[in-house]
């Protein structure tokens, strides 16, 4: 996925190039187009660190500080993990980007029917506070920070971070952490969502409220392009929606009484980067100053600091092959360029076997000196934006800035993204938009290299990946932990916790303290999950055709 489209002459010369976004791409670029673009330094680019941050959010940018290096982590038990853990801190990552297997993912226990097959397969199995005291042993919680990447939930393991702190010795003003939280996104681009819309919102509200009040170091929502790209947006509506879905957010706590200017420098974003490098350095350049300006102009923030597009910029795992496998390394490697280009603050990369298997600690330390590379060795600590001023990728940053305020302006004139993603309007959207690619991805309207090009020799094609084989002692170990807990911990503590925790759901409390509360009385995942999900009830999907 994320090619673009070349159309050629009967010599193979390139006749016409349109990108994703459906951006048409001249033969040559020079002053007169950034005069037709209505192109002013002051306006469009200004200076490093300096509104409306097109080059980038610091002054010095990488020359300052290299970019923080969050590899996605995480599988089987909660030891097993902690170990991997332990492994990319060894070899030079400064931050956790945490993966939970789909049963906590969903709100279940690993002893749940529904779990069967699931525990610790694409992620670590959680079920209590005993879990997440075992996975961040020693790991230094007032200096690696931690992302957490799970949404329907994401309150419950927000709070289970800091009871695991706290029970480290910690204090809740020390510790950082950025869970997922994007439960719109899911309900767009992933899947894994459990409660009505309006109930998920008021929960990723109830984490940013709480945030403000009680966690100063710790961003509350990490809000995702990402996957909604991976599920057949183009990168102009990769960044229209998520503005869109910010919007919601910051609509839902500003009714709360809280003003915008004191929550929105917590958001956090994560996007996506695979595809045509010159459209991805486009898409996050006006992806800055669209949220700066928007931020200024809809909200009336005002402190400089709370106008930064902050976030993660990696992955591309849409744009890994399962053919020739080692040409993926080539591709991270591209793509982690454009992120660089591009000026991530933070950045994780899909690893070359990511098409077959969870990362073996070799696929997963090269992403990491993939990296390391790019930073140490190839120069992209040099200068601040190298590309600034090229007559083709500030003509390009201008017109990705247009496509993606029409994306946006959509939405709106449908109601709003709550409302839009309610009737199942940008599902269909993007639903449709990824099988006509895969279309013309099997018609080679789009040529992948290794996927639709020409053959070459088939041995020669054949690489041998490890895969991360399933393990059944993983599902029989959580079960096992689990009946020591439900056997040891104080029930009525349990009962008490869980019952003022249904009292706050189902009025309009916020539900966080008492979910540090049920977590520190060792209440698990599934016993939270289902206080919500008889508060809330589950949310159907809207029929699509």
């Amino acid at each position: 996925m994320g090619v673009a489209k070349y159309i050629k002459d009967e010599r193979g010369a390139i006749k016409e190039v349109i990108y994703q976004s459906g951006i048409k791409v001249k033969p040559v670029y020079g002053p007169e187009d950034l005069e037709r673009a209505g192109f002013t330094y002051e306006k469009d680019l200004g200076a490093p660190g300096e509104f409306p941050f097109t080059r980038s959010i610091h002054p010095q940018s990488y020359r300052s500080r290299a970019w923080t290096t969050r590899q996605y982590t995480g599988f089987g038990t909660p030891e097993e993990t902690n170990e991997r853990f332990k492994l990319m801190i060894a070899n030079g990552q400064n931050g956790l980007n945490v993966a939970f297997d789909l049963p906590t993912q969903m709100g279940y226990d690993s002893d749940h029917p529904l779990a069967q097959g699931e525990v610790g397969r694409v992620g670590m199995a959680i079920d209590s506070l005993k879990d997440f005291e075992t996975a961040f042993a020693g790991i230094p919680l007032d200096r690696i920070g931690s992302g957490l990447t799970i949404n329907a939930v994401a309150t419950i393991m927000m709070a289970m971070y800091q009871a695991a702190a706290e029970k480290f010795g910690y204090s809740k003003d020390q510790i950082s952490t950025t869970p997922q939280n994007d439960i719109l996104k899911e309900m767009i681009g992933r899947g894994a969502w459990i409660f009505p819309v309006e109930h998920g919102v008021r929960l990723v509200g109830d984490s940013i409220e709480y945030a403000v009040k009680e966690l100063p170091k710790s961003n509350p929502v990490s809000i995702c392009g990402y996957h909604i790209r991976e599920s057949g947006a183009n990168p102009a509506q990769e960044i229209a929606y998520a503005f869109e879905i910010a919007k919601a957010y910051i609509d839902n706590v500003t009714k709360r009484g809280i003003l915008p200017e004191e929550f929105v420098g917590r958001f956090s974003f994560n996007f996506n980067v695979y595809g045509n490098l010159w459209e991805q350095i486009a898409k996050f350049r006006a992806a800055r100053k669209l949220w700066a300006k928007m931020l200024k102009n809809e909200y009336g923030v005002t402190d400089k600091k709370k106008l930064f597009l902050r976030g993660l910029f990696g992955g591309g795992g849409s744009g890994l092959t399962k053919e020739q496998p080692e040409n993926n390394i080539m591709r991270g490697a591209y793509y982690a360029l454009g992120a660089a280009l591009s000026g991530a603050q933070t950045t994780a990369l899909c690893s070359f076997d990511e098409a077959y298997t969870i990362p073996t600690p070799r696929s997963a330390l090269l992403s990491l000196r993939t990296l390391e590379i790019l930073m140490d060795e190839v120069g992209l600590r040099d200068t601040v934006d190298p590309l600034a001023g090229s007559y083709f990728i500030e003509t390009l940053t201008l017109e990705m800035e247009k496509k993606i305020l029409e994306e946006m302006k959509e939405v709106q004139q449908m109601g709003g993204m709550v409302n839009c993603i309610s009737s199942g309007l940008i599902q269909r959207k993007i639903s449709r938009q990824a099988y006509e690619f895969e279309k013309g991805l099997q018609a080679g309207e789009y040529r992948k290299v290794g996927l639709n090009t020409e053959a070459t020799d088939k041995e020669a094609e054949k690489t041998d990946v490890e895969l991360h084989e399933y393990n059944e002692e993983w599902a029989k170990k959580s079960k096992a932990n689990l009946i020591e807990l439900r056997a040891t911990r104080n029930d009525k503590d349990v009962a008490d916790s869980l019952k003022a925790l249904e009292k706050a759901a189902k009025g309009s409390d916020n539900v966080m303290p008492h979910l540090v509360k049920c977590c520190h009385a060792y209440a698990t995942v599934g016993e939270m999950a289902g206080v919500f999900r008889q508060a809330f009830g589950e949310w159907n999907e809207p029929e699509f055709y």
